[in-house]
């Protein structure tokens, strides 16, 4: 994959629980742990916006791009 979530960076950054940040962007825990996982295909927009929002950041703090190594 070539986009790199760094969600668990970020939360560890901001000494915030992935139950907290659950509760506060209205998602499941089981959607914030496969986002931090990357097992997700994408994200919508709104939840983006609602865990920069919450964390203090910006997309790209929370999204890497990697060269796949072909």
């Amino acid at each position: 994959m070539a986009i790199i979530i760094r969600l668990d960076v970020m939360l560890a950054r901001r000494k915030m629980r992935s139950k907290d940040l659950a509760q506060r962007i209205g998602i499941t825990e089981q959607n914030v742990s496969l986002l931090k996982s990357g097992k997700v295909k994408g994200v919508r927009f709104e939840t983006l916006n609602r865990i920069c929002e919450v964390l203090d950041c910006q997309p790209g703090d929370l999204l890497e791009y990697e060269p796949d190594p072909s």
